[in-house]
């Protein structure tokens, strides 16, 4: 019997609440477990007045808001205190379009009531601020000079995802983050943004965009051949990553031809440190770097190019001029007469010549590689290739 009194009066408080529904009213339990009408209590007013401005923060005119807020205060000024003057401050700064100020007056009111009802309206303010700068609106400096703001902007988005968690709108923040810095070329400030968001939301479809990204990114921030190519390497793993976990999505993003590229780029970098070297004719250093490629990408265009140039009747790279001839034979002479051929022997084998040093080139066409003896011993040779 009593289970039974149980289940009428769950159905009687579900159909209060439905009829509460159709009348735009809103019900709550009171002390006397009977559902009361809120809008019956002076708090219940409150809340749902602040309800409907929390729908004019989303839909309504900045000036609505302000007057509703304004509103508020006059209505209730028990309950509206200086939580609710915090806020109206803010938006009137906001209505106002005085972006920083306002959205410095948000994080205050934030850091202040951290469980206010208003708490995402004003989140979701400093993101559109920040969103705002990041897409090129600039900020006012002495109220004459208009400058660029987009580190303003990744300051105060950076500041929303750090205060929302893994709450929708800090996923929001981090992904316009990362697309902007995509935007503005920053690919390896956007990989770190996407490996933030693979870290906070490691599962579903929020991780494998992130991984593709991560991957993208770093593909994309790859400079050419005379720079490091250690991020191409980190690149391939995460494209090989995607491809294992995501084979149907990278058959149609065509990634195995992305990692063709890759192979590409990183044999293509080895050859180019081959010929450095044989332009300036340490062949034996040039000779591995050509090896090299041949034996881990024998089916480059790299490794074809590395095998033409091993050939006995491959054309010079270096132009012997008269100048040229004169320098490498001053040189020579000098080494001689200072014993310095016979040093290099004993520091850099023949086997093993110059190939373990990065070369450096220099803007205006020469090329310098330098070696210069410090204190542990090592040896450094300097040598310059000039123009003619």
């Amino acid at each position: 019997m009593g289970l039974k009194v149980k289940r009428i009066w769950m159905v009687l408080a579900m159909l209060s609440i439905l009829i509460g529904v159709g009348t735009a009213e809103t019900y709550h339990l009171s002390g006397e477990n009977s559902w009361e009408n809120a809008a019956d209590t002076p708090e219940g007013e409150y809340l749902l007045a602040v309800s409907k401005i929390k729908q004019q923060l989303l839909t309504g005119k900045k000036s609505d808001v302000v007057n509703a807020l304004e509103q508020l205060k006059s209505d209730f000024p028990e309950m509206a205190g200086a939580e609710i003057q915090a806020y109206l401050d803010a938006e009137k700064l906001y209505a106002n379009a005085k972006w920083y100020k306002a959205a410095t007056a948000y994080k205050k009111f934030i850091g202040a009531w951290p469980d206010s009802i208003l708490q995402p309206a004003a989140l979701e303010r400093v993101f559109s601020i920040a969103t705002a700068y990041l897409q090129g609106q600039k900020r006012s400096f002495i109220k004459v000079l208009r400058l660029p703001a987009f580190d303003t902007g990744v300051e105060l988005m950076r500041d929303v995802a750090d205060r929302a968690g893994n709450a929708p709108i800090g996923l929001r923040a981090l992904t316009t983050l990362a697309e902007n810095q995509e935007r503005k070329e920053q690919f390896v400030e956007a990989y770190y943004t996407w490996q933030e968001i693979a870290d906070r939301w490691p599962t579903g479809q929020t991780r494998q965009t992130a991984v593709l990204r991560m991957a993208q990114t770093l593909h994309a921030s790859y400079d050419g051949a005379p720079y490091d190519a250690s991020v191409l390497e980190s690149a391939r793993s995460y494209f090989e990553d995607y491809q294992m976990q995501y084979p149907q999505e990278a058959s149609r993003l065509e990634v195995a031809q992305t990692l063709a590229l890759i192979t590409e780029q990183l044999a293509y970098k080895e050859y180019e440190m081959g010929f450095y070297y044989e332009r300036t004719g340490s062949m034996a250093a040039a000779e591995q770097y050509y090896n090299k490629v041949i034996k881990e990408w024998p089916d480059s265009k790299a490794a074809q190019m590395a095998k033409a140039r091993l050939l006995p009747d491959a054309a010079s790279p270096i132009k012997m001029n008269i100048r040229r001839r004169a320098v490498n034979g001053t040189t020579n002479f000098l080494d001689s007469w200072f014993g310095v051929e016979s040093l290099f022997d004993k520091v850099l084998p023949a086997d093993e010549d110059k190939s373990e040093i990065s070369p450096d080139v220099l803007d205006d066409g020469m090329v310098v590689d330098e070696y210069i003896e410090l204190d542990d011993g090592m040896i450094v040779d300097e040598y310059i290739e000039m123009s003619p």
